[in-house]
């Protein structure tokens, strides 16, 4: 036999392999087990939505050649993070956009191009097999939009009862470029703080989902991959100093990591935050903080005041940065301390979050 007809052969053989279609209408114990069901499950669903070649192969791990990924850089950035948002579902996404988004951007926010993702999904019995395939198309659609492959994954089933739908976990690799080193220990007295839009919708959007709020407008979910901005940014100035994603307790967070790891002072202006009325308006009716609310495509950068102007520039020129405001700068003292300059003129220190202002945002 010739090399391309056991070429031939073999791509025959993967399609048979990977033909198995679900009859149920709901996930039951059996697709869990380890057995076809299982592997009837993974194919229709996850290998139909995810298609490529390391995933093609159904081993139980994905093989990727190292002399790839150095080609990108000479650093390895890999992370990990859990969904259990709730409902499923919401205004400008749901959990597997969330799912692909979320941890394309803990990889960016580190200078790195994201490149493999792996997804284990826990599925409690009763979850309808249409519901997994809606979520499987948004991660393969967010996946695609990021320049990602999801090359592994993992399925899980639990008893009626002993979850809630489907929680995903998504791990990411990606490879960081030559000459970057962006950390929260990075900022210096006269750097600028940057955040690339309208802060806290997607927490606003999980409110009105959750039908704890009535607004007149809608307000959609900023869920996106920033891998593509913050390469943009990268090529406008290679020196940015500092730069994370503000998800769960908002940019008060970040920003009060940023100031205590740098041992500097952070000071915010109001009059300069990005914020829609209708968030503005969600907040006053349910005595929350914008600052605080969760964002799901919202990064804050610090970078050199003699850059800004630059980087600010390159960030609007991005269809996710096309928003983008310098709100505030860095300063000595008082260190440690995030302050806000109010539209009234007085002053206010910002703490980290205490609590949670909304559980299950992501």
């Amino acid at each position: 036999m010739n090399n391309q007809a056991a070429e031939r052969v073999t791509i025959e053989q993967g399609i048979r392999r990977r033909s198995g279609r679900v009859r149920d209408a709901s996930i039951n114990l059996a697709h869990g087990s380890g057995g076809k069901a299982m592997r009837d499950l993974i194919e229709d669903v996850f290998l139909g939505a995810f298609d490529n070649p390391l995933l093609a192969a159904m081993e139980d791990q994905a093989v990727i050649a190292i002399a790839d990924l150095a080609r990108h850089g000479d650093r390895l950035a890999f992370t990990t993070d859990t969904y259990v948002v709730d409902p499923l579902f919401f205004p400008g996404g749901d959990i597997g956009t969330l799912a692909v988004a979320g941890t394309v951007n803990d990889l960016a926010m580190s200078g790195a191009r994201p490149l493999f993702l792996s997804c284990a999904v826990v599925l409690e019995e009763g979850l309808s097999v249409d519901v997994l395939r809606q979520v499987a198309e948004s991660m393969k659609r967010t996946a695609a939009q990021a320049g990602v492959s999801i090359v592994t994954g993992d399925t899980k089933v639990v008893e009626r009862g002993a979850a809630d739908k489907l929680f995903i976990n998504t791990a990411g690799i990606g490879v960081v470029p030559r000459g970057v080193t962006i950390s929260s220990g990075n900022a210096r007295p006269g750097d600028a703080v940057l955040v690339n839009g309208h802060l806290g919708d997607h927490g606003t959007a999980i409110l009105i989902a959750r039908q704890l709020l009535a607004l007149e407008a809608d307000v959609a979910s900023d869920c996106q991959p920033l891998g593509g901005l913050v390469a943009a940014m990268l090529a406008a100035g290679p020196n940015i100093h500092c730069m994370r994603d503000a998800t769960r307790g908002g940019i008060a967070t970040v920003l009060n990591e940023f100031a205590q790891c740098s041992n500097v002072a952070i000071r915010i202006h109001e009059s300069r935050l990005p914020l829609r009325e209708e968030v503005k308006g969600a907040c006053e009716i349910l005595g929350l903080d914008p600052l605080y609310l969760a964002n799901e495509g919202k990064l804050v950068a610090i970078v050199p005041g003699n850059e800004a102007g630059r980087m600010l520039a390159a960030m609007r020129a991005h269809p996710a940065g096309e928003h983008a405001s310098i709100i505030g700068e860095v300063t000595d003292e008082p260190r440690g301390v995030v302050v806000l300059h109010t539209g009234f003129g007085g002053q206010r220190i910002v703490d980290m979050l205490v609590g949670e202002q909304l559980p299950r945002i992501c």
